[in-house]
């Protein structure tokens, strides 16, 4: 009798660089490097296109639609391949001098989801609205081998709702694709973030930052009892981990959190709703 495979998680984080064209070497690089590595699943940074420390009008000079150069290299680099791509770039809209700041899902070079952030980063004195426009859906979940993943980016983990309404919905692994921004007490917020939606929704979290001079890398696997079973360090790094659904059911019938529940499932509110 065979063992049955486990579930492979790769975090693949790296420095952003200031091109479309270097950008889309570092992405062909990791996920040649995952697949050959047994990899189910590849999480990668927020707003991988291009973007410059200390330019916030980078990104959005530098946005593509998502059919241009880059999104097509990146959904050229995983077709007939077994791996299943996360990110998020910087996607024109037409018509639109702000940037949709999309999150991608790509296997066998076709795009599964494309989540377009709902919750901008306007907070510690920046101001991601000034470039990017938000989105008005929850994410629908991906299948991914035995995991039902639901996805969001960044700033959103900061949001309990959304990761809620996620679990509810059915995921059991969700996915950030984040550029966490160095800060006073931002690699706790990172670490507890990441670990409070884990534990409070009994999913496994798999969380990616950009790594470099402006942001804090430690991207991290996160079990669904809030512990961390895989972590990066601060530099460019692809880390493997692998992860088993059943842990998901342990938790869930030790600790039924979503069955426990007195509250109803959130719902985004409408504009100008309390």
């Amino acid at each position: 009798m065979t063992e049955e495979k486990k579930f492979r998680v790769a975090l693949g984080q790296f420095f952003v660089k200031e091109t479309s064209e270097e950008n889309q070497a570092i992405t062909r690089d990791l996920i040649e490097r995952a697949e050959k590595n047994g990899a189910d699943l590849l999480v990668l940074p927020e707003g991988i296109i291009a973007r410059k420390p200390g330019d916030h009008d980078w990104p959005r000079l530098h946005s593509e639609p998502l059919d241009g150069p880059f999104v097509t290299a990146l959904r050229a680099a995983t077709k007939e391949k077994h791996v299943t791509v996360v990110c998020t770039v910087q996607a024109k809209i037409p018509g639109e001098a702000r940037y949709a700041n999309d999150l991608l899902v790509v296997r066998d070079g076709e795009l599964k989801l494309v989540y377009q952030k709902l919750h901008l980063y306007d907070a510690f004195s920046a101001k991601e609205s000034d470039n990017t426009v938000p989105g008005n859906e929850v994410p629908a979940l991906v299948e991914v081998g035995p995991f039902r993943c639901g996805f969001i980016t960044c700033y959103d983990v900061r949001f309990p709702e959304l990761t809620r309404a996620l679990a509810l919905a059915g995921a059991d692994l969700l996915v950030v694709s984040a550029a966490w921004v160095k800060g006073p007490l931002k690699e706790m917020h990172w670490d507890l973030s990441l670990r409070a939606r884990a534990l409070e929704n009994t999913c496994f979290v798999a969380g990616v930052s950009e790594c470099g001079p402006v942001n804090i890398g430690s991207s991290k696997l996160v079990d669904p009892f809030g512990v961390v079973v895989a972590q990066c360090g601060t530099t460019d790094e692809l880390l493997f981990a692998d992860i088993d659904p059943a842990r998901v059911e342990k938790c869930r019938k030790a600790l039924p959190v979503l069955e426990n529940r007195r509250f109803a499932a959130p719902k985004l509110r409408e504009p100008g709703e309390l």
